[in-house]
C-alpha cells in the first residue's frame, strides 16, 4: 500500500511563520513549496532548512490561487498530498491521525478541522469555530478551483479528521488591513468576472447580518475582546467585497450606454 504523502506549501513574505509550518510537516514524506515572488527573509530561511525531499518552486501567483495550488500538484512525486498554508501549523494530534488514515487508506479526502488563534487566543465560537477544509486528497482524484476562497474539488469518498490544524492570521493590525484589502479585492473582481450585482441594500444589510450569526448565533461573544475583533473582521470583509463590487460595476456602466 502506497501511503506516502507530500506537503503543499505556498508562500508570500512569510518569514513570521514559515519555519514552524514546516517543523510541523516533517513527518511528510515530500515537502513542496511554491513562492510568489517574497521580498522577505522567506526563502533565506526555506533554504537553511536542510531537508532532501524539500522542493521549492518559483511562480508569479497572478492573484489566481487555484492556478498556483494545482501547479503543485503536478509537482508531487506522492500519492497523497495535504495542504497546509504559511500561517498554519499541524498539531502532534492531527500528525498522529493523519498516518492512522493514510495507514488503512479507506476513503479519498479528508476535510481538517481548522482552529483560529487570533493574538494568542484560540477561538472556539463564531464563523472561525466551525470551519472544515478540504485539505488532504489523493494528488490524481481532483483539482483546484476559483481564484480567491478557492476549493479543492476531489472525487471519491470524503471524510473528516477532527484533530485541529492551526491557524495564525492576522497577527498585527497592520497585517489585518493590507490582508483584507488585498483579499477583498480579488474577490470582488471575482465576482463582477461571475456577474453577481451589489446594491446598497446588501452593502449595508449582508455585513450587518453577519456580524448578528457570527457574534450572536455563533456565539462569538463567549471568546471575548478577540471574539468581537473576529466579528467585525468578517463583517468587514463582506462590507469590502461588496462595495468593491458596487465601485466595478459603475466602471463597466459606460455612458454612451444611456443613449
Amino acid at each position: 500500500m502506497d501511503n506516502r504523502i507530500s506537503a503543499i506549501i505556498l508562500t508570500k513574505n512569510s518569514q513570521n511563520t514559515i519555519i514552524d509550518c514546516l517543523e510541523s510537516v516533517l513527518f511528510c514524506d515530500e515537502i513542496i513549496i511554491v513562492d510568489d515572488n517574497s521580498s522577505d527573509n522567506t526563502l533565506d530561511l526555506v533554504s537553511s532548512f536542510k531537508r532532501k525531499s524539500l522542493n521549492v518552486y518559483k511562480r508569479n501567483l497572478e492573484n489566481d490561487f487555484s492556478s498556483q495550488r494545482n501547479f503543485a500538484l503536478s509537482k508531487v512525486n506522492t500519492k497523497w498530498a495535504i495542504f497546509v498554508d504559511s500561517d498554519e501549523v499541524v498539531t502532534r494530534e492531527l500528525m498522529e491521525k493523519i498516518k492512522k488514515v493514510l495507514s488503512v487508506d479507506l476513503y479519498d479526502g479528508y476535510y481538517i478541522k481548522r482552529v483560529d488563534y487570533i493574538w494568542g487566543k484560540k477561538l472556539i465560537h463564531g464563523e472561525t469555530g466551525a470551519i472544515n477544509l478540504l485539505r488532504m486528497a489523493k494528488v490524481k482524484n481532483g483539482a483546484w478551483v476559483g481564484k480567491v476562497h478557492e476549493s479543492w474539488k476531489v472525487s471519491g469518498s470524503i471524510s473528516n479528521i477532527d484533530q485541529e490544524l492551526m491557524h495564525f492570521p492576522h497577527q498585527s493590525v497592520a497585517e489585518f488591513i493590507s490582508e483584507i484589502d488585498y483579499y477583498t479585492t480579488l474577490r470582488a473582481e471575482e465576482l463582477c468576472t461571475l456577474g453577481v450585482k451589489a446594491n446598497w441594500f446588501l452593502i449595508i444589510m449582508y455585513p450587518f447580518s453577519k456580524f448578528f450569526l457570527n457574534y450572536f448565533l455563533r456565539l462569538g461573544f463567549l471568546d471575548g475582546v478577540h471574539g468581537f475583533v473576529s466579528a467585525i473582521i468578517m463583517s468587514g470583509h463582506s462590507f469590502l467585497v461588496r462595495a468593491k463590487l458596487f465601485q466595478l460595476q459603475k466602471k463597466k456602466f459606460k455612458p454612451a450606454e444611456l443613449s
